[in-house]
């Protein structure tokens, strides 16, 4: 178990240096050190000057991948590259582009990051499980047809619909909760619930149709077959046979989330007023502020590896029979 951790451990440098230059080329090829000098400084009555002064305080007058008029390795060390990205793998990350912290602004906003994925993530697997068994019960007649079609009604529509019509409805017209904003009290709830819900209600579309698959698989095999041959209901087949038989499936998909949870959710955030990790990236964004976009792509990425190999790991506890070399 050790050494697969470590080798899978070790695998992950290389894949974080490709995402890392992907991202690096991706946002250099639109934007220019002087552009972003100048999307800082202001695009009028700014001189050449201020900017090229901000580009060379910033670290941004190197040249960007190769650098042809130095000696040896240093044409790869001494470019904006390798200068930007080394201290990421000693996750040092520096100042953003306006001169923040980027580590205390990431502890900061990850407190709400979590407080709305986590609810969201837990009631949401909880509520699609139950669904799908429901529908599982019922499987070959018109409810499950009716659900199917519902299902992939509600994968189909776009999750800003249910966005903007939890606000108008919930917030605007019923008045129940605020329509945005948050609070670092314990009366943040109410800024939560409605976002909350409504990633609970989109995402019963795709997670249950995808359990009702899983669970369909799992109660037609030959164990569920002789459960039933010797007389246990059929809710006692879902929940000791069908359930426990799908968890490596489900263990697949719920795990790996688990660490991007603290990445938080671009849209809801954004919408909503949260100011989580979701929103920070998309602020930094729209500012052109590489150092944060770098940032968290890099730990987004950091996180996904690690849902990867928790999710290895998982499969032997689920089951013994499974052996990690």
């Amino acid at each position: 178990m050790l050494a697969y951790i470590i080798r899978r451990l070790l695998y992950a440098i290389p894949i974080l240096i490709g995402v890392n230059l992907i991202t690096f080329i991706l946002f250099f090829v639109v934007n220019s050190p002087q552009d972003i000098a100048r999307a800082h400084l202001g695009e009028k009555y700014v001189t050449q000057d201020a900017i090229d002064h901000w580009v060379k305080e910033k670290g941004y007058d190197n040249p960007l991948i190769y650098n042809p008029n130095a000696a040896g390795f240093s044409k790869f060390t001494d470019t904006i590259f390798f200068h930007k990205s080394l201290s990421l793998f000693t996750f040092d990350f520096g100042q953003a582009d306006d001169g923040r912290d980027i580590t205390t602004d990431v502890r900061t906003r990850m407190g709400p990051s979590l407080a709305l994925a986590i609810p969201t993530f837990i009631v949401g697997i909880w509520v699609n499980i139950c669904v799908a068994l429901i529908i599982v019960m019922f499987r070959g007649t018109r409810l499950d047809k009716a659900a199917v079609v519902l299902f992939v009604t509600l994968m189909s529509i776009s999750g800003l619909f249910y966005i903007i019509g939890g606000q108008y409805l919930v917030a605007t017209l019923w008045k129940l909760v605020p329509i945005s904003g948050y609070q670092t009290s314990l009366s943040a709830w109410k800024f939560l619930i409605l976002p909350v819900a409504i990633g609970i209600v989109s995402g019963i579309g795709l997670g249950a149709r995808w359990y009702r698959t899983l669970f369909l698989e799992a109660a037609d095999q030959d164990f569920a077959r002789t459960a039933r041959a010797k007389g246990v209901s059929e809710l006692a087949v879902l929940f000791r046979h069908v359930l426990p038989n799908a968890l490596l499936p489900i263990l697949t998909g719920v795990v790996v989330v688990i660490p991007t949870l603290f990445m938080g959710s671009l849209l809801m955030e954004a919408f909503f007023g949260i100011p989580g990790l979701g929103s920070y990236m998309l602020d930094a964004i729209r500012a052109q502020d590489f150092a944060i976009v770098r940032t968290m792509v890099f730990v987004g990425s950091v996180l996904y590896i690690i849902g990867l190999i928790l999710t290895d790991i998982s499969y032997t506890i689920a089951d013994p029979r499974v052996r990690l070399n």
